[in-house]
Parts: C-alpha cells; structure tokens; sequence
C-alpha cells in the first residue's frame, strides 16, 4: 500500500500507519512517499517490517513485509491513503 503526505513524514505519521497495516495483514508492501522522512520514521517502519518477519518465522507463516521510502515530489496523481487521513 502507498502512504503520501506533503511534508516531513515523521515518526508519529508511521505510528499512524502501522497502525493501517496492523489492521491490514494482507498487505505485503509499504511504501511511503514524501517530501522528507525523519530518521526515527525510517527507523520505525523498518523495525516494522522485521518485527513481522520475526513474528512469521515463530509462528511458522510465509510473511513478510517489504518497506520502500520515497524521498522528493509528492504527485496527486498517484492514488494513495493520506497520511494525514488516518486516524492515530
């Protein structure tokens, strides 16, 4: 799934969408694309990330969760949620 928000992507913003996947167990990518990402926000989504790995590998699924961060031009065009649309 593709997150996007105008601005800085902060670490409360990937709390926000973790919360979103966490809801969503289907969901096999995420991808955030924004002007700027914090190092905490990268640091969040990418313990994410191995966290569900982890988790899998004790519970003996085949799950996993690829993490890609777009940093620059946020387009309109490309349908995506809206970080600030998600509720916290």
């Amino acid at each position: 799934m593709l997150f996007k928000k105008r601005g800085v992507f902060t670490e409360r913003d990937a709390e926000k969408v973790i919360g979103w996947m966490s809801a969503h167990p289907e969901e096999r990518e995420l991808i955030v694309m924004a002007e700027g990402v914090t190092a905490e926000a990268k640091r969040r989504l990418w313990d994410y990330a191995r966290a569900v790995h982890l988790m899998a590998d004790m519970t003996g699924e085949e799950r996993s969760v690829k993490v890609e961060i777009l940093e620059g031009f946020v387009s309109e065009r490309v349908k995506g949620l809206n970080v600030e649309e998600l509720k916290p």
